[in-house]
């Protein structure tokens, strides 16, 4: 591996973190809200499909929302976000199963649990709709395998979000059975953003597949692009949650814009 291909220390930070986090010894089962017909539903309703995330903090943010997140993932559910991810990573994203819980009981669109789950019983923290498996993350954690995950949370009920960087990641995703992808735009090493990677890997994505592009989507701009580059969908943290996070729901979900393009 050369230095190219090496993760970035608060990513390994993370990474030993989560490999060191338990799970819960009782299994859940859930009845999931569909990611696919909360986006189906927002197109209906001439809205962008996004994703919008409850992210206290991160890495890569400075500063820390101290607002309930119960009051800030309902305004961005009135502000027409199609689904939500809370972080529940507690030692850099100041998230927590907890507060999952309490938005999930307070809304009714999908809500995926944002976190580093790299064993099964990891999976069984708290219920949500969908959770996430980073392809990278599993590699690098040496420790239950994609394919194993995949499936066990599919047992439980969960949608699975299997987020890949690159062609080759893709590849793993789908071998997988994988059918809801995410590209992230960050890269795990330097951290850089490039809305270029989404492009690059878009046009292998199967169309039966459910795709959204992840990180760096800041703009009205940047929405149009990845829409035009094929993405089903969008996951959107940071532009959201630096300000108001109602208005800026709206101002990225709105379509009307687009008709002015």
């Amino acid at each position: 591996m050369d230095a190219s291909d090496e993760i970035a220390p608060a990513v390994e930070s993370i990474l030993a973190a989560a490999r060191e986090r338990g799970g819960s010894d009782e299994r859940v089962s859930v009845d999931a809200r569909s990611v696919p017909e909360a986006f189906a539903a927002a197109e209906a309703d001439g809205r962008v499909p996004v994703i919008a995330e409850v992210k206290p903090t991160s890495p890569t943010t400075d500063g820390e929302r101290t607002d309930d997140p119960v009051a800030l993932a309902e305004e961005m559910v009135a502000g027409g976000a199609a689904a939500l991810s809370v972080l529940t990573e507690p030692d850099h994203f100041g998230g927590s199963p907890g507060a999952l819980r309490r938005i999930r009981a307070a809304v009714d669109v999908p809500v995926l649990r944002k976190d580093f789950v790299v064993r099964e019983e990891q999976l069984d923290t708290v219920a949500a709709d969908v959770v996430l498996l980073i392809v990278r993350f599993l590699q690098e954690a040496d420790t239950d395998d994609l394919d194993d995950l995949l499936a066990a949370a599919r047992e439980r009920g969960f949608q699975v979000l299997v987020e890949v960087h690159d062609a080759a990641e893709l590849q793993q995703a789908l071998d997988a059975g994988a059918d809801i992808v995410g590209v992230n735009n960050r890269d795990l090493a330097q951290l850089n953003v490039d809305l270029d990677t989404f492009e690059r890997v878009a046009p292998d994505v199967p169309d039966d597949v459910t795709l959204l592009a992840e990180s760096g989507i800041e703009t009205t701009d940047d929405v149009a692009r990845m829409r035009a580059a094929g993405a089903d969908g969008l996951l959107i943290g940071s532009a959201i949650m630096d300000g108001s996070v109602g208005e800026n729901t709206s101002r990225l979900t709105n379509t009307e814009w687009e008709t002015q393009t």
